[in-house]
This record gives structure tokens, sequence and C-alpha cells, in this order.
């Protein structure tokens, strides 16, 4: 406990040092509009951070709290699990597995769906490790069912790939004697129908919304995509060994064979869902593109399984693999977090995902100065924006009054921008927007400048802001002052 806790504080001590990336500031613009569900995810994270943010305001730290808690509450879980498997050494393990995990160390900084998704799918299994010890049936069995349900709908309401952990269970169940027993019972039944009730509310959101929620998440993880199926599987397999360590990843990948063929009801049962999740991407990824984080729910059993290979074996070999493991893992954890506050490794700031953040304060507080000039000059009414949700988002949440801007989304994908009101149901006759986007080519106007100036009198670029970590140039934002709006707009590319 005291490993996780420190880990945990360690994480929070971060997550107040490192500046925001678009994904984190559009999440937090969720957490201002709760809702039963969102285009791109379900609410959890939202609620998590809107609860962050009453208590230590709009910061780095009151966005990202909440994700923190969620870790450290997932970490425990895993502790917890791991010891009723194999007793204390396995626990002790577990925690320093997980704790030098850079999945861990990283992931669990930032405010993502992630973090209570983890949470929530440590909390099952823990949950159905109890009910499955039980004597099938019993009144103390169908109580732990029910509480992995309840568990279960919170893996739900955090993110839609939590549907892989009751297949993985389904598959342990049909595949071994023992487990078949339980689909006998109430158990499973009462713990699906707990799971379906929290989750309705995000049911009944997309319905409103003509399942658009649903229909986005399976057009992301099914479409057909870009390069080959070698790539893709290759780029996949990359970004586990990034996220886990190599070592740890072939650890993992035995323990939960070993755990597949063991015919102990517990260990098939987290080898299972571990396996799930993991191949579920891994044949997904054949026919179009996967994002690493995909995947992160199958290291949950992993950590167990491992813990436990690890306290109950007696080979030497094995406990060295162990310790290589954590210590790389330790050093790879330790350089995230370096590369986040001061750069050391050969990589430019456009493509370091830990700078992703960075000079977003620089454009927001240009914008504003701006709008305020033209306000002065004209008495305009200056509405601000972008094309794209990161900018939006970004430029909303670095102004001290956090006002509302829009995501224009004409060259951008569609986000949940497209479900609020826009600048067309918010302006009036005569007001102004002003727009930053990101300089794609040489082209000084650009096709959301060329698309909209119909609709205003003038348009006019008012200046170039370079967004820099330290003194090197990560990208640039063009800014466009768009002038005396006529009251029409053109039709959007995307209906919700």
């Amino acid at each position: 406990m005291l490993i996780v806790t420190a880990a945990a504080a360690i994480r929070g001590a971060f997550a107040v040092i490192i500046t925001l990336p678009p994904d984190e500031t559009y999440y937090w613009e969720w957490s201002r509009h709760l809702a039963g569900g969102y285009f791109d995810h379900p609410p959890a994270v939202a609620v998590l951070i809107r609860l962050g943010t009453a208590l230590f305001g709009v910061t780095p730290l009151g966005v990202r709290i909440g994700s923190v808690c969620a870790g450290w509450a997932a970490s425990v879980m895993l502790v917890l699990l791991a010891r009723r498997l194999a007793g204390d050494r396995a626990a002790f393990v577990a925690a320093v597995a997980l704790c030098c995990m850079p999945l861990a160390a990283a992931g669990l900084v930032l405010a993502t769906p992630d973090a209570p998704l983890l949470f929530a799918f440590a909390l099952t299994l823990l949950a159905l490790d109890h009910a499955i010890e039980a004597e099938p049936g019993s009144r103390v069995a169908t109580q732990w069912w029910l509480a992995a349900g309840v568990a279960l709908g919170i893996a739900f309401v955090s993110k839609y790939n939590a549907v892989l952990l009751p297949v993985g269970v389904l598959i342990a169940c049909v595949a071994l004697a023992s487990l078949r027993r339980q689909l006998r019972t109430a158990g499973p039944y009462v713990a699906a129908i707990a799971a379906l009730l929290i989750f309705l509310p995000v049911i009944v959101w997309n319905a409103r919304h003509q399942w658009v929620s649903f229909a986005f998440q399976l057009g992301h993880g099914f479409a057909s995509g870009h390069g080959t199926p070698l790539s893709r599987e290759s780029s996949l397999l990359g970004g586990q060994l990034a996220l886990v360590s190599p070592i740890l990843l072939a650890l993992f990948a035995t323990v939960v064979v070993q755990g597949a063929r063991s015919r102990e009801p517990r260990r098939v049962l987290l080898a299972a869902v571990s396996a799930t999740v993991f191949l579920f991407f891994c044949i997904g990824a054949w026919r179009h593109p996967g994002e690493a984080n995909w995947q992160a729910p199958a290291y949950v059993p992993a950590i167990v399984l491992l813990a436990a290979h690890a306290a109950t074996t007696q080979s030497r070999t094995w406990k060295r693999w162990i310790t290589a493991a954590c210590a790389l893992g330790a050093i790879m954890a330790a350089g995230i977090y370096v590369q986040s506050i001061t750069p050391v490794l050969p990589i430019t700031a456009r493509d370091d995902p830990t700078a992703r953040g960075t000079g977003w304060d620089t454009l927001a507080v240009r914008m504003q100065t701006l709008a305020d000039d033209e306000t002065a000059r004209t008495g305009a009414r200056v509405w601000l924006g972008g094309d794209r949700y990161q900018e939006a988002s970004e430029i909303a949440f670095h102004l001290p009054s956090h006002p509302e801007t829009f995501s224009l989304n004409i060259e951008g994908r569609p986000n949940q921008y497209d479900l609020w009101p826009g600048f067309p149901d918010r302006a009036h006759r005569g007001d102004d927007l002003l727009l930053a986007f990101e300089i794609q080519s040489a082209d000084s106007v650009g096709p959301v400048v060329r698309r909209l100036r119909t609709f205003f009198d003038d348009a006019r670029m008012l200046d170039v802001v370079e967004l820099r970590r330290g003194t090197e140039v990560r990208t640039r934002r063009r800014i466009w002052l768009l002038e005396r709006w006529h009251g029409s707009w053109p039709p959007k590319g995307f209906t919700p």
C-alpha cells in the first residue's frame, strides 16, 4: 500500500507540472456540459474532471486529480486481488510491477477515460474472484456477482471497450467445467442486469443523438485504415513495447498462457479476460490501425497472474527476469517524467507526445489580446474558436474567463462540438469571429477561411503564432479575423 500510494503521489505531482494536451482540455469542456454521453466516449471522465475542478479549480491538478485517484484505487484493487490469489509476496510484486510500467506512470497522470476504466476493470475482477470462490448459487456468491455487475457498469460508463471484459468471462465459463456451473446460477445474470442499468443513461443519450457515439466508435475501431496489415501490427506491437516495456510484455504473455493451461478457475478467468482484450485488438489491427492504449485493460489481469507466479515459483531465472523487467520499466517511466520536464531524447517537439500541451497558453493570450483590440476599435463582439477541438478547447482552458469557444470542424473530424450550439446559434448579425487553425501548406488563406469569408463583410489574417516548447517551435497557428457576420452559415458536413 505504501508503494502504490507513493507512486500515486508522484503522479499527482507531475499532474500539476505537465501542461494539458488538447485531449484533456477537450474532456474538460465536456465536464462543463455534463450529460449521459458524448460524441467520443461515455461520461465517466467528464464526471471525474467536474469533481476535481470543483475542489481545485480549473487547473491542471483540478482536471487530473480524479484520474490520479482512480489510478491509485485501481492499484489498490490489484494489490488486494494478487494477495487473495497468492499471498503477501504476490501483493508486493503486483505493486512494484504496476508502478514500474510506463503505461501507469504516464497514463494515470492524464485525465482520460482509461483511468476510470482501469479502476472499474480491477474492481470487477476482484469481485469476480470472490464470487467464483464462494459456493455457486449461494447468497454470498450472488452478492459478489452483484458487486461485479456494479463495477462492470462503471467500466461501461468509462469506455466502450469494457464490453470485452464480460466476453472474456463468458469464454472462461464456457471453456472450463468448474466455471460452467456459474452459468446455471442467478449470479451472472444479476451482474448483467446491474451493469446494464448503470449503463442505461449512456444508451438513452445515444438514442436521443442518433446513436452517434456508438457509430463513431464502431467506425473508429473497425474502419479500414492506411498502411499494410503488417505495418499496422508492427505499430501496435511497438506501442505495447513502449507502454509496458519489452521484458514485462514477454512475461505477461508467458503467464497468461500458463494461466489458461492451468485449469485452476481463478487463473483461467484472469487469463481469458487478458487474452480476449489483447487478441481482439491484434486481430483488428490486421484491417485497421489501433491505438496503443486500447489494449491497456489486458494488463490488469496479467499483472495479477505475473505476481501470483512470482510468489509461487522457485525458479531463480524467473525471479531475475521479473527484477530486470521492473528495473527496465522503472527506467523507461523515469525517462518519460524527465522528458516531460526537460527534453533529453533526440525527438523534435512536433513528434514528442510529452510536448503536445506546450505553447497553447501563448496562443490563447494572443487571441484574447487581438479580440480586445478589435472590440475597442469597432465595438463589435468577437467570438473565439478554431477549426478543430484542439484549438477551441485549449483557448477556452487557458483564458482566465474560460469563454465559450467554437470548433467549426470544416476540415477537422466531427466531434462533440457538433452537438453543442455553434457560432451561428450564439452569434448575432454584425458579430466577429476570430479563428485559429494550423498551417498545413503554403496557402495563406486555406479552405476554412475560403469557405467562410462570403458569410462576412471582410476576412483578414492578423497574426501567426508559434507554439513552442522552450525555444523550439512545435507548430504554428494562423489567426484570422472574420468581420461583421451576415447571419447565414454554410451547411454542416456532419449532421448529428
